[in-house]
């Protein structure tokens, strides 16, 4: 039994941040102390936090500790592990009552409404050891599916429980399961979408880095309900933290019989594999993410079929998200009515959403369903920084639209987002501020879909070309009003005609945009002008010579020597040879330079 428990940030963000060195110096400073017996140093998986990461904190004082460097390592031993004195300077302020006490973090603004069903193991455990997972009720659930009921009541209890697919679309998931169960194969499979190719999105991945026994725990479940003996986790490649993680994980509980033959000698079969994506956005599409399993080019396949009656290899499959798994151990361990008690009469449960952007806290939030905008934005969020204003947020990716500051009072659930142009999508979050042209967003996201397109059918193929182009013209300045139009009847054509979801949803941020802020595309076309200042061909900088000192910084700074002007006097900027970088309103220290 150890005195003190340090746990430090292992997710990818907190680790491309030195995280790693932190746990290394941790390790030696403590050794050199002689603390080796009494205090643990534990990796765990992220904490949601992300905008001061590296985090640390330390128990039993719950002291939490931001922005951790390695040089802060030694101080934190000799003060804090050895004498039992909090380093105040390192403490997340937020915490921080008086000079003697601290507050917990479920006290803090960033986690006072946040309710965590699918992170509740980040941040808590060593996800690369299966006996902590086991201690905050691990395979319990698996071990009660097993035991205690029927597949037919793992079904019943998953379609009373209301839980709807987290991956974007919301399906429920009871209902895919009892359409898989219900077709009779010699094989069935039992699939985890981890592909998670929306920009901005790093939910799956952060469940998998910090709990991946939970995703493996409620595969088996599924397996068991639809009559599956084997799963595959499809997972990108470019997430090496998650994808060692996961194979650790599964040989533990291979080891442990909690995968493989004869499950808690129940006579059930499952085991589990990796597969890995090489980072097509359209292999998120369950057809074509199976079609890529089994070793094919990654293109959706015509449904129906569906792949309840024919999937991976042509047998009946299930696949769900990897947050969607992450509820069903608790549903299962809490029963269906605690799961529908949270959230609203359609959407039960929480949502975990990746907050970026124009935001003061970064990180990874779970609320519960019906949590408004203006709660995520302002209070857990904490606001715009800087001074500037909310303007929009987009919801669901290159798939979703954006939500004005308008509506910022709407509760965020599947059926809210649709109504109002969005979607809940995989749950990545983009806040923006009065500085960003929505012109530019819906033309940053076609650019992603065009690059990611697989090319199968021409509806997107070919109309999302078309409709960067327009798009590229308005931000030009060189757009008309038909344009506009024809944008519009584009959009329309490629959600109607495109094969599958990609295609689909590809013109969505376009008409979000356009219903919404109808008046930046016109001012973009008949005025030439970009009432954001983002768009550069329809930008000029200047500088107010009321406001100009004459200190010349703007000018030594310039890389192309396009400002002019004497000491103490007025500079000039000579807008042919200005490229709009934006380095001399980034270099004024008098707010001089504009844009116009």
């Amino acid at each position: 039994m150890f005195r003190s428990n340090v746990l430090v940030c292992g997710g990818t963000g907190c680790t491309s941040s030195n995280s790693e060195q932190i746990i290394e110096k941790l390790n030696e400073e403590i050794k050199a102390q002689g603390l080796d017996k009494e205090v643990n140093v534990i990796r765990t998986g992220c904490f949601g936090l992300c905008a001061l990461g590296p985090i640390m904190v330390v128990y039993p004082e719950g002291a939490f500790y931001s922005r951790v460097t390695p040089e802060d390592v030694p101080e934190i031993v000799s003060e804090h592990l050895l004498k039992g004195r909090i380093v105040t300077r390192l403490l997340y302020q937020e915490t921080v009552v008086d000079e003697n006490t601290t507050k917990s973090l479920n006290e803090t603004k960033f986690y006072a409404k946040q309710m965590r069903i699918a992170l509740r193991n980040c941040g808590v455990i060593n996800p690369e050891l299966i006996d902590e997972y086991i201690a905050q009720d691990g395979y319990a659930a698996l071990g009660k599916v097993l035991t205690e009921m029927t597949p037919q009541q793992v079904i019943q209890t998953m379609l009373d429980s209301g839980l709807r697919g987290r991956g974007g679309a919301g399906f429920p998931t009871g209902l895919k399961w009892k359409f898989a169960a219900a077709n009779q194969a010699d094989q069935k499979y039992a699939c985890c979408n981890a592909d998670e190719g929306d920009p901005g999105a790093f939910m799956d991945r952060s469940v998998l880095e910090g709990d991946p026994h939970s995703v493996l725990e409620a595969m088996a479940i599924a397996g068991y309900a639809i009559g599956a003996s084997q799963g595959y986790i499809y997972i990108r490649a470019e997430y090496p933290i998650a994808v060692k993680r996961l194979q650790i994980a599964i040989n533990q509980a291979r080891e442990y019989g909690l995968l493989g033959k004869n499950i808690f000698d129940s006579g059930f079969d499952f085991d589990i594999d990796i597969r890995l994506g090489a980072g097509a956005f359209v292999c998120g599409e369950e057809t074509a993410l199976m079609t890529s399993i089994e070793g094919k080019r990654g293109e959706p396949r015509v449904r129906p079929p569906f792949p309840a009656l024919k999937g991976l290899f042509g047998k009946p499959t299930v696949l769900n998200n990897v947050e969607t798994y992450a509820n069903i151990p608790q549903i299962i361990l809490k029963g269906a009515d605690w799961f529908r008690s949270i959230g609203t009469e359609k959407s039960p449960g929480t949502k975990v959403f990746a907050l970026g952007g124009k935001i003061t806290n970064t990180g990874l939030v779970e609320v519960p369903m019906g949590t408004t905008l203006r709660e995520v934005v302002e209070d857990i969020g904490g606001g715009v920084p800087d001074g500037h204003t909310f303007k929009a947020a987009q919801t669901g990716g290159p798939s979703g639209g954006c939500i004005p500051a308008s509506l910022i009072d709407t509760p965020i659930d599947y059926d809210n987002l649709i109504a109002i142009g969005s979607m809940m999508g995989s749950g990545g979050l983009i806040v923006m501020d009065e500085t960003t042209c929505m012109v530019d967003i819906a033309k940053f996201f076609l650019e992603f879909t065009v690059d990611e397109s697989c090319g199968k059918c021409t509806p997107c193929r070919v109309g999302t070309k078309r409709l960067l182009e327009i798009l590229d013209k308005i931000t030009k300045g060189n757009g008309t009003l038909e344009d506009i139009d024809k944008l519009e009847e584009l959009c329309y054509y490629i959600k109607e005609n495109s094969l599958c979801g990609l295609g689909q949803t590809a013109p969505n941020p376009v008409l979000s945009t356009l219903k919404y802020y109808r008046d930046e595309y016109e001012a973009h076309v008949t005025e030439h002008r970009c009432p954001a200042g983002a768009c550069k061909a329809l930008t000029n900088f200047h500088i107010e010579a009321d406001k100009c000192k004459g200190c010349t910084l703007c000018a030594r700074n310039c890389p192309v020597g396009a400002i002019s002007g004497k000491v103490k006097e007025a500079h000039v900027i000579d807008t042919e040879k200005c490229i709009k970088c934006g380095v001399c309103m980034e270099k004024c220290k008098f707010n001089a330079v504009v844009k116009k």
